[in-house]
């Protein structure tokens, strides 16, 4: 996505992209001549804010594109990129004055993103110059690392398996000048990870946790965890055919996690950097883990299993325990949880849980700034009876019977496997797109990880 946006100097010939009010749309097409205005009567348009038309020139080929906006702006930070589409392939521009260029840059490119690798690549390309007001380095970080996300996530899960994910991890790290390492199957039992073995040994595929560092030892920790879960079928709680046709996504938050890395690693912000990913598929076998099993943990906490469909935690559980070891500075973790976050906010507005006031405040500020949707749910400690077990030290799911606050329980669970990171969030993201929106194309999706580059780099880099 990056190449779509370039200067406007190095264009040679482009489409201006007008910005117009209702109100201002007759002094526009005053400037334009009158067959510009017959044009807009033919077509009805109006200038009503995001909508669009094409004015060709005297010679038929295209002179100009009107854009509706708000008179206090754009009707939507990445409105532009609802037009994508429906222009034809060239070049375009924006014009001197067009509000908000950088999100509408952003817009324009996010919303040209395609996943192509298995079809023949289109061949309708659109680019969009830029003044010198649109920082393209940053941009060009940011598209990197919403296109690394999405790529991951719409890739399905023949071809993205535990290895294959580990082994993504590993490129990037290798790419920036990180290091680390993997550890796979057995060993995992031999390195204290007992909860990602026990999800992932009923997969012909091993499963894996992959650990890498990258950045200066003094530098502030920054960790980062995602769910590796290559593919859900539930697992002996088996999931229904239209629960599970979405399950190659339910690697989204290592995806999400691995996004933010490269935008860490690429503006080479001063931080140490850790990400650490448990990568496994959960599969139906003769040893699958069963409900009413007890597990151990990497924290020493026994784990009752309540319903095998409820992995992530189990292997974020570990992965978070490993990470809380070194108490870094700050903690985050992604995951595609639980359905109960969707139901609560629906897929666009992904839920974050944190006992840190200052970090969920500017994560609210950052969020709204970056049209980077997110919504605080409380880790509400009244509700962590409902993890009681009589048998283990905690229940991995609610056993109160009534299915209440699903994705709070989710996030009080994980807090259990936290304990000297003071500053540490979960983020119970969907990481699907299901219908185009601007700046959104349906698919895979990158949640939140805009606005944690954005906190991350005020915070750390204005602590030099």
């Amino acid at each position: 996505m990056r190449e779509i946006l370039v200067r406007n100097t190095d264009l040679s010939e482009a489409t201006p992209i007008l910005a117009v009010t209702e109100a201002s749309l007759a002094e526009v097409l005053a400037g334009l001549g009158q067959s510009a205005g017959n044009w807009c009567a033919v077509n009805d348009f109006s200038g009503r804010p995001s909508s669009c038309l094409l004015i060709p020139s005297a010679e038929g080929s295209g002179a100009t594109v009107l854009f509706g906006v708000e008179e206090t702006g754009l009707p939507h930070p990445f409105a532009l990129g609802a037009i994508v589409g429906s222009l034809p392939k060239g070049d375009y521009s924006l014009a001197d004055g067009f509000p908000d260029p950088e999100q509408a840059a952003l817009g324009f490119a996010l919303s040209a993103y395609r996943f192509e690798q298995y079809v023949t690549p289109s061949r309708k390309i659109r680019r969009l110059g830029v003044g010198k007001d649109v920082d393209l380095d940053r941009i060009g970080i940011v598209l990197d690392g919403v296109k690394l996300a999405r790529d991951l996530i719409n890739t399905p899960a023949n071809d993205l398996g535990p290895e294959e994910l580990a082994a993504a991890v590993a490129a990037l790290f290798e790419k920036h000048g990180g290091a680390g390492r993997v550890v796979v199957g057995e060993d995992l039992l031999d390195e204290n990870f007992p909860m990602v073995h026990a999800v992932g040994r009923a997969s012909s595929r091993a499963p894996r946790i992959a650990d890498f560092t990258w950045g200066e030892a003094s530098n502030p920790k920054v960790t980062l965890v995602g769910k590796g879960v290559i593919f859900d079928t539930g697992g002996l709680n088996l999931k229904p055919g239209s629960s599970m046709s979405l399950m190659k996504k339910d690697m989204g938050g290592s995806a999400n996690v691995l996004g933010l890395a490269s935008m860490i690693m690429a503006a080479k912000l001063p931080v140490r950097l850790r990400v650490i990913v448990p990568c496994v598929e959960n599969a139906v076998s003769g040893n699958a883990f069963r409900p009413g099993d007890i597990l151990s943990s990497r924290k020493g906490l026994s784990v009752e299993i309540g319903n095998t469909d409820a992995e992530g935690r189990l292997i974020l559980g570990d992965a978070l325990a490993l990470a809380d070891e070194e108490s870094p500075d700050l903690m985050i973790d992604m995951a595609t949880l639980t359905g109960a976050a969707r139901v609560a906010l629906g897929p666009d507005l992904p839920p974050y849980y944190t006992h840190d006031e200052g970090l969920a405040e500017d994560i609210a500020v950052m969020a709204e700034a970056a049209a980077d949707p997110l919504w605080r749910l409380p880790l509400w400690q009244p509700y962590m009876k409902y993890l009681d077990s009589k048998v283990a030290d905690i229940n991995h799911i609610n056993t109160s019977g009534a299915g209440f606050a699903g994705s709070i329980t989710a996030a009080l669970f994980l807090s259990r496997f936290v304990e000297n990171t003071e500053s540490w969030i979960h983020f119970d993201i969907f990481g699907w797109t299901p219908a185009d929106k601007p700046g959104k194309p349906a698919g895979g999706e990158a949640q939140g990880i805009r606005c944690l580059f954005d906190l991350i780099s005020e915070r750390y880099s204005s602590a030099q």
